[in-house]
């Protein structure tokens, strides 16, 4: 028997979590299709979390494509039917991969397995990010440089704490729905060890009498602890949440069944959400909105 896992119409890292609702209940082979045909929209959050999901699975999972042609069309050029081809086995009918630059994509889905990968894809960021981010989002030109410092240190988190592989995103759109101006999305996702299992990995680690993955996620990312001996080591997600502070961005990371997340003004967000259905892994989101004059608009081109 096949179980049918319904993606929402809208799919971003909250709507997401009815996606993991309707998985927590089966066993890792359960046999499943994800049907995303009623799919308009997805987050590169969401994108990467599917292809994550995948790799959860002992069995491979059937996954149904979205019908609008829009949307097929727009997850092909994030090269996601190229990578869930080999996790996915795929119904429906999607275009081959297209070329990104057709699309709002400063990166399309791509895997990070080695430091080497990270520096690759920084590089192909660098150019386009400088304009994105002078040009779109109106922010100083040293913004640009904690950008991709950012983007190298969260996928940097994947080597450090997943224990495998994992995928990253990055977009620029319009965020109509919440903010009504520009955004610059990082999306990265593994399915690894996690922050709690990789923090109890450290030869020093005492759990205190509340450990979990909350109290993981409060270590790694507000209090900077990490499993390496090496001070300098786990400062990644410090440094992305200086980042995120300084230009009145979002930060959010979830792992097992936590989500942490440093709230801006212009979100409703909770600090800390406990309880979630289980993942497997860490999956981190950094928004960066476009710059507001003194009157609280966008700034004009």
């Amino acid at each position: 028997m096949t179980t049918v896992i319904t993606v929402p119409p809208s799919l971003d890292d909250h709507s997401f979590e009815q996606v993991l609702e309707q998985l927590a209940p089966l066993a890792p082979d359960a046999k499943i299709l994800v049907d995303a045909r009623h799919t308009r929209w997805s987050s590169p959050y969401g994108l990467t979390a599917l292809l994550t999901l995948a790799q959860t699975r002992t069995e491979r999972p059937a996954f149904a494509v979205p019908e609008l042609d829009d949307t097929a069309s727009y997850w092909a050029r994030a090269s996601f039917f190229h990578h869930a081809e080999s996790l996915y086995d795929l119904h429906g009918s999607y275009p081959k991969q297209r070329d990104a630059g057709e699309s709002n994509a400063l990166l399309e889905i791509t895997p990070i397995a080695r430091t080497d990968d990270i520096h690759k894809l920084v590089g192909r960021v660098q150019e386009r990010a400088k304009q994105i981010i002078q040009a779109e989002l109106k922010l100083e030109t040293k913004a640009i440089i904690g950008f991709t410092m950012t983007l190298s240190e969260v996928c940097q988190n994947i080597l450090e704490h997943a224990g495998q592989g994992g995928w990253v995103a990055v977009q620029s759109y319009r965020w109509t729905k919440r903010l009504g101006r520009r955004v610059v999305v990082i999306a990265v996702s593994d399915a690894g060890l996690g922050f709690r299992k990789s923090l109890e990995s450290s030869p020093g680690h005492l759990p205190s009498a509340r450990w979990d993955d909350a109290a993981a996620l409060e270590e790694a990312v507000i209090r900077g602890v990490s499993r390496f001996r090496d001070r300098s080591r786990g400062q990644g997600l410090a440094g992305a949440r200086s980042y995120v502070g300084r230009w009145n961005g979002k930060l959010s990371v979830r792992s097992g069944t936590a989500r942490i997340s440093i709230v801006p003004g212009w979100d409703d967000d909770v600090p800390l959400a406990e309880g979630l259905a289980p993942f497997p892994g860490a999956q981190v989101q950094v928004i960066i909105p476009e710059a507001v004059t003194a009157g609280g608009a966008p700034s004009e081109r």
